[in-house]
């Protein structure tokens, strides 16, 4: 059998993606809908109901006012990026005529798939569907998407303004035009796209989990500090932040959950969580969001 052949950047069927719906106020809908609003997309955000998407909003504005007058953000763009985000009263009225759809949910398959089963009931056939997850297998999800085909996986990097690169996951049997319409919305959102075949964790997540939960063990061994192998990556290879306050950042109950999720998927010892890791997240201290983690987040800016 031939293989489907690619659309071209210019083909008609590419559509210009104009209207966008998130799924999941949290950092990264929040973020992103911020970010495309920036692009000229239309953005409404959703969340479990209008109140939440509302404090979103109101969140999101009070952000872009924070930015107001950077290089990046002068004056026209704020007051532009802040009109085009609305927050609907449901999900119905968010996916209303939107021609692309992404669910930012939390890191839980559970959630996921009961989102995705309401999505399955509501979306247009044309609307593409993209998930944000960074680890889970995008099979798993598209079980629940009776009559669609061409679930993406869409996973964006954070700050959004800074990592300008998107890991576009496609499985096989994905309709190559669908695959085509998600890296036009990823030139819309000024994002590299790097395309990667479907399995737990992808492959940045892979990546990064595996160093973090090794990081993690030489601690634990007692070897070096956890500020000092911090720096051991930064001013030795140059990495923006160390792989321990990295996972401080994305929070130790998500990066537990992922590499549990990993590791039951593949056995691989690599990415068997360490018991340090269980035994901060069982105390509570989950990194940045809770003041403690690996490193002290109690005070102002970077880590003490």
């Amino acid at each position: 059998m031939e293989k489907e052949a690619a659309p071209a950047a210019g083909d008609p069927e590419v559509q210009e993606p104009r209207r966008l719906a998130i799924l999941g106020p949290g950092v990264l809908g929040s973020a992103l809908a911020a970010w495309a609003a920036r692009c000229g997309l239309e953005v409404r955000l959703a969340g479990r109901d209008a109140a939440q998407a509302g404090k979103a909003l109101d969140r999101i504005r009070r952000r872009l006012e924070r930015v107001r007058g950077r290089k990046d953000w002068p004056e026209d763009a704020v007051e532009a990026a802040s009109g085009r985000i609305t927050a609907p009263s449901g999900l119905e009225e968010a996916l209303s005529g939107a021609d692309c759809f992404l669910e930012a949910l939390p890191e839980d398959e559970g959630l996921k798939k009961e989102a995705w089963s309401r999505v399955s009931g509501l979306a247009d056939p044309g609307t593409l569907l993209l998930t944000g997850t960074s680890s889970l297998p995008l099979s798993t999800l598209q079980s629940c998407l009776a009559g669609h085909r061409g679930l993406i996986g869409f996973h964006l990097f954070l700050p959004l303004e800074r990592m300008r690169i998107v890991e576009l996951v496609t499985t096989p049997g994905c309709p190559e035009l669908s695959a085509a319409r998600a890296e036009a919305l990823a030139r819309r959102l000024e994002r590299r796209v790097a395309r990667v075949g479907d399995r737990p964790g992808f492959a940045a997540s892979r990546m990064a989990l595996a160093q973090g939960l090794e990081a993690m063990r030489i601690f634990e061994s007692g070897l070096v500090s956890p500020e000092d192998l911090d720096a051991l990556m930064v001013h030795g290879y140059g990495h923006p932040v160390g792989p321990l306050e990295l996972s401080d950042r994305i929070g130790l109950d998500l990066r537990l959950r992922i590499a549990e999720g990993i590791f039951e998927a593949t056995g691989e010892e690599a990415f068997r969580p360490p018991p340090c890791l269980r035994e901060l997240v069982a105390r509570g201290h989950l990194g940045r969001k809770s003041g403690r983690g690996f490193l002290d987040w109690t005070r102002e800016g970077d880590p003490r």
